[in-house]
């Protein structure tokens, strides 16, 4: 396939139905604003930003205190100051937006059936769990860690922990003992919520004793809550079941949040030392979800958004990023191959879903196996794929139009653990190339630089963000004076992020990543990314 072909054109039909073209109507009914098309968006977007993110903040009707302005005090990295004097609350965003009765969680797991939550259960269900935790003596700024497969129960403990205005970090329950203890170990949790197994590829794998230890090697902790099947008894073990009873019919209240009250803490790994604890802030994620999740992913109310993730990635705290603009979140909980490779278009099937989210290995693999999921599912709601995690190939983007749907928005995204989202995104209104991610994200000044440190456009070059980003983290855990945040990011090109990866911006706006810029060969001069050589090794049928 060459790369650069067009794949797909949107109708205008269907731009105008989108969540973007309906913002750029309200921009120019309440601001005066119009633009020819998404290019100029993007340009007003990162070269007023202020404006623009003060603007999403009005037109999403964010229920707070939006504070007198100015939105953004310095443009400085780090240390850029955004919104100072707002006060809000993400859970209270990720609640209300939905209709009662709409389902807001559908969710599956490999041994069990589907099962759904509509606003209306998942709201009472928060406010009971938040009633328990604060039982449990969590309070604002405590932390509250999740040993936890991709299930309910993971979300009621982010919304209610963040209810409370203290912060949520979670691992998927695959991470050994000791990769669990690199992470929460440097962030003292109050309380450890955990399930004693889970099952993936049709077996069932037993946590317990990765349990016993994470609860002798945690001093900080005050209680285990058990999620599901509780046999460990002790001291302070008590099954989720139990803590949510004690807050039955309880009040969902909200603490009120300053703009960068810390969240989250996610984790990425570095070359050396313990992987970084990043802390990222209420108003940044909820802008900032709520633009990528709107505007560059079409979601809204009814709309079934999903993406194939654990808990231990980003992508899932993307995923609960449906709630804040009204859509039902689909979690499932198991292996994309098991029992065959249909797995995930079965659930798809099932849930009628709208948007089906994966990883690009994925997607080579569907490829490099021949399976044609148009001949064996009905895709008839499917909208849009996307893809992250890796490169997706020309071949991959051709195979998505050949054997799932010839008539879908293909989104390949790529962007980072550091601010849970995305700087290359999809638009509803914008072609897609082969091998290309559509666009730079709105609000994000993405530019590729060559070793001058020059803006460079049609060469390859290292991927920057020139200005700031809302959900950048506020900090690292236990990095008082800054010094790892800036090492990872702000030591190559001084106030300037660095993210690490090997970009081309062409003209048209689109971009093409080449994998990562710290694990690129240079060979007489000429530099091989790692998405060069998947390209190879994808291509080869007897690699698994």
């Amino acid at each position: 396939m060459e790369e650069g072909k067009v794949l797909w054109v949107p109708d205008e039909k269907r731009k105008k139905a989108s969540q973007m073209a309906r913002y750029m109507d309200w921009l120019a009914r309440e601001r005066g604003l119009s633009f020819a098309g998404y290019p100029d968006l993007w340009e007003w977007s990162v070269a007023h930003l202020e404006a623009f993110w003060e603007s999403v903040w009005d037109y999403f009707g964010v229920k707070g205190e939006k504070g007198p302005g100015p939105y953004l005090t310095s443009r400085k990295m780090p240390g850029a100051r955004w919104f100072p004097g707002a006060l809000l609350n993400y859970a209270q965003e990720a609640l209300r937006r939905g209709p009662d009765e709409d389902p807001a969680l559908l969710y599956k797991g490999e041994d069990a059936s589907l099962s759904s939550l509509t606003y209306r259960e998942l709201k009472e269900q928060v406010a009971a769990f938040r009633k328990g935790l604060e039982e449990l003596g969590v309070k604002a700024g405590d932390r509250v860690a999740a040993y936890l497969p991709n299930r309910p129960e993971a979300v009621i403990g982010l919304l209610a922990t963040a209810s409370l205005g203290a912060i949520w970090s979670s691992c998927s329950p695959d991470f050994g003992a000791r990769s669990v203890l690199d992470r929460f170990g440097q962030i003292e949790p109050t309380v450890l919520l955990a399930v004693e197994g889970y099952s993936y590829g049709g077996r069932r794998h037993d946590r317990r004793e990765v349990v016993r230890e994470l609860k002798e090697a945690l001093p900080s902790l005050q209680a285990l809550v058990v999620v599901g099947e509780k046999t460990l008894t002790g001291d302070r073990i008590y099954a989720f079941a139990d803590v949510l009873s004690w807050g039955r019919g309880g009040e969902l209240t909200f603490y009120p949040a300053e703009f960068s009250h810390p969240l989250w803490i996610l984790y990425s790994s570095g070359t050396t030392g313990l992987p970084k604890p990043i802390v990222q802030g209420h108003g940044g994620i909820v802008l900032e979800h709520l633009k990528a999740l709107s505007f560059h992913s079409d979601v809204g109310p009814g709309h079934r958004f999903f993406w194939y993730t654990t808990t231990g990635w980003m992508m899932w705290n993307y995923l609960v990023g449906a709630l804040l603009v009204g859509g039902t979140a689909i979690l499932y909980d198991g292996s994309p191959a098991y029992p065959d490779l249909g797995a995930l278009f079965r659930l798809a099937e099932e849930t009628k879903m709208n948007t089906f989210g994966t990883s690009a290995p994925y997607i080579h693999t569907l490829w490099k196996e021949g399976y044609e999921p148009r001949r064996r599912f009905d895709l008839s709601s499917l909208q849009a794929l996307g893809s992250t995690g890796a490169p997706l190939s020309p071949e991959g983007f051709a195979y998505v139009y050949e054997k799932i749907s010839p008539d879908l928005w293909l989104a390949s995204i790529s962007g980072g653990t550091d601010v849970c989202t995305a700087f290359l995104l999809g638009s509803p209104l914008l072609p897609v190339y082969a091998g290309e991610l559509q666009c730079r994200a709105l609000g994000a000044k993405v530019e590729a630089f060559n070793e001058e440190g020059q803006p460079v456009v049609e060469e390859v070059g290292e991927l920057v963000l020139t200005e700031p980003l809302p959900s950048m983290p506020l900090y690292f855990w236990n990095d008082p004076e800054g010094k790892r945040y800036r090492e990872a990011y702000f030591d190559t090109f001084p106030g300037i992020w660095r993210h690490g990866d090997w970009v081309k911006i062409t003209r048209r706006g689109t971009a093409i990543i080449y994998g990562r810029s710290d694990a690129t060969i240079n060979r007489h001069g000429v530099r091989m990314g790692t998405a060069e050589f998947y390209s190879v090794v994808e291509g080869m049928p007897w690699v698994a």
